[in-house]
């Protein structure tokens, strides 16, 4: 199984370097030297890492044959693929690889069906589920504990425990004062309509 583990960013320096967005938990096992790696598009690949090293909070790699800036600018939003063991799991107890969690049916606690997984984005703060929704509509569900309360593979399920708003329009009062000045509206509309 291919899956996607970085994408190339600028050249970096003079010598053949550039910065890749990563976009796996394991770097060091997808990206270390001597890795070979399919592209997208197909034709810029295979490439093979050379060196890497991390600086200034950015991973930056080299790869085999590419020798100078130009070469590195040449590879920019290049895609790189690693082939992956569709049985192998993660060293993490909870965590798990895009495949794994794609087509997930999520529900609440109480069985209520919310939709299935169609995407997973990777943000800086944090994982987002893109979930459909039976009538066709997309929510977003963040990949955080206090949310997502259980992720079964055997049963191909995600179990939510969403706070209100998050996968309806129905978020509750926030605040007494909020409560309260509702009431008043409530009562001023009742006043002007005896009035009337």
């Amino acid at each position: 199984m291919q899956l996607v583990v970085a994408r190339i960013g600028r050249a970096h320096g003079i010598k053949g370097e550039v910065t890749v967005e990563v976009r796996t938990d394991e770097p060091e096992l997808r990206l270390g030297p001597g890795a070979v790696l399919e592209t997208e598009p197909a034709s810029a690949g295979p490439l093979t890492i050379e060196t890497g090293r991390v600086h200034s909070g950015r991973l930056l790699l080299r790869f085999e044959g590419v020798k100078d800036r130009t070469g590195a600018e040449a590879l920019r939003n290049i895609l790189l693929i690693a082939e992956v063991d569709p049985t192998e799991l993660p060293e993490e107890e909870d965590e798990y690889y895009d495949h794994q969690l794609m087509d997930l049916d999520v529900v609440l606690e109480d069985g209520t069906e919310i939709g299935r997984i169609t995407e997973i984005s990777h943000l800086p703060s944090q994982d987002l589920f893109i979930v459909e929704r039976p009538d066709g509509t997309e929510v977003m569900i963040p990949f955080v504990e206090e949310i997502v309360a259980e992720i079964d593979l055997e049963e191909q399920r995600c179990v939510i425990t969403p706070p209100p708003g998050l996968i309806d329009d129905r978020a509750e009062i926030a605040s007494a004062r909020d409560a309260e000045a509702g009431t008043e509206a409530d009562a001023e509309a009742e006043a002007g309509a005896e009035e009337a």
